[in-house]
């Protein structure tokens, strides 16, 4: 998707809809870059919700401030503490030095809480006084400190995990909950596989220094009618390792390293209604290939207008032009 060094930089306008599950998400997180509310972004495992929060946050008012990400999961109490709250010196045992936490780190920016429903009941009632107030008490010491933070966190639990069950405490979810995002799996943004696709190949030639230019006809075949349960993160994986196998400069079907699916899966029974116009129709699958006809796909879904196809794929007219040509 992105080099390393492009994420720092990543905004909203370096995302494409295409898919209308996608294209209601990136809508919600325009309005959200222009507010200061909370934000609750919800998503699948590996669907991308931390690199949406940064993009977020560089297009805001407080893109000039840091983003700070942190991840809930898995942390006894008093290292949840000793992290989003920092520890004085000799506060427990091994704490040498004084720590400042994510919630004074984040000053005049943003603090992103990925898993925040993994939280203890504790973990959450410590959090509920700083989120309300912007107050909290390093561990070990008892100065108030005060911090402008913009909150956002994240789940991979479905919104009804914290409307009907109690796992969550309400007056949390209420004040984390300002706005709230829906991140769709892969599997829902079928028209968007074909340059995610291209991107991922791209970027793992690069950093392994090869030259694949795409994928055989068997392989691309086999790629579109997977159901990808691990989302972007899978696929990521998935072509690193298919990118590292490969002597050649296409990818073959044997190198794709996918997880086996049910043979009565709707996705393993048949293919995409989209794969018409994404898989290869003769010997090889090329990145070229892919891109011409994503924006191709583009242009039909705009119904042939091109000032809105430029405008949905981030592109100039003149460019857009150019790439059909």
């Amino acid at each position: 998707m992105t080099r390393p060094q492009d994420v720092l930089a990543l905004t909203l306008d370096d995302y494409n809809g295409l898919d209308g599950a996608m294209e209601e998400c990136l809508e919600r997180a325009r309005l959200a870059s222009r507010t200061d509310l909370p934000i609750l972004i919800l998503g699948e495992s590996g669907t991308g919700k931390t690199l949406l929060a940064r993009a977020i946050h560089n297009s805001s008012s407080r893109s000039r401030g840091p983003f700070v990400s942190f991840n809930a999961a898995a942390l006894s109490d008093t290292l949840l503490d000793s992290q989003l709250f920092g520890h004085e010196r000799g506060a427990f045992t091994g704490a040498q030095n004084r720590l400042k936490g994510k919630f004074e780190l984040a000053h005049r920016g943003s603090l992103f809480i990925d898993e925040i429903a993994d939280m203890s009941p504790a973990g959450q009632a410590k959090i509920l006084r700083a989120v309300e107030y912007g107050e909290f008490e390093r561990l070990g010491s008892e100065a108030i400190q005060v911090a402008d933070v913009r909150l956002m966190s994240a789940t991979h639990f479905p919104l009804t995990v914290f409307t009907d069950t109690q796992r969550f405490r309400q007056d949390l979810f209420f004040r984390v909950s300002g706005l709230t995002i829906t991140v769709p799996p892969l599997r829902l943004r079928r028209r968007a596989l074909p340059l995610l696709l291209a991107s991922e190949i791209a970027r793992a030639s690069r950093q392994q220094e090869k030259s694949i230019l795409g994928l055989t006809r068997a392989a691309a075949h086999r790629i579109f009618a997977y159901p990808w349960p691990g989302n972007l993160r899978e696929l990521s994986r998935v072509i690193d390792a298919a990118v590292a196998i490969t002597t050649t400069e296409f990818i073959e079907e044997e190198n794709l390293l996918l997880q086996p699916t049910p043979a009565s899966s709707p996705e393993a029974a048949s293919p995409p209604a989209s794969r018409s116009s994404s898989a290869p129709r003769d010997g090889h699958w090329t990145l070229a290939e892919a891109e011409q006809r994503h924006v191709r796909d583009v242009l039909a879904t705009m119904g042939g207008n091109k000032r809105q196809a430029a405008r949905a794929l981030g592109i100039s007219r003149s460019t857009l032009d150019r790439k059909l040509s």
